[in-house]
């Protein structure tokens, strides 16, 4: 009898540890934050050619990682299919691992 007992007990610390332990490393991962971007370019060929490099030059130097770029303005852009509607001249999709960090930049 007093080893059913000492293995139900070894069993239930076992079981609180191992929760606590997922309950931590859950606590610990922070999801990434995603900042879309849509916006309406007049002269794409300007745009493309002269600012777009260098702002994504500087969200990239800020630790920030381009997920899409489309639409109008060529560097590194793709077309734009719309699925209803009217499609929007340009879209961007950033990864950044914290607010702070974006705010930051």
């Amino acid at each position: 009898m007093k080893t059913y007992i000492t293995v139900s007990c070894a069993m239930l610390a076992g079981m609180a540890i191992g929760g606590f332990a997922v309950q931590g490393l859950h606590a610990q991962a922070k999801a990434p934050v995603y900042l879309i971007t849509e916006i309406d370019v007049s002269n794409p060929d300007a745009y493309g050619k002269e600012f777009a490099p260098k702002a994504q030059a500087t969200i990239k130097a800020a630790g920030a990682k381009l997920i899409l770029i489309g639409g109008a303005g060529g560097a590194g852009s793709k077309p734009i299919t719309a699925v209803e509607g009217t499609p929007p001249k340009r879209v961007a999709i950033q990864q950044w691992e914290s607010l702070e960090a974006m705010n930051k930049w």
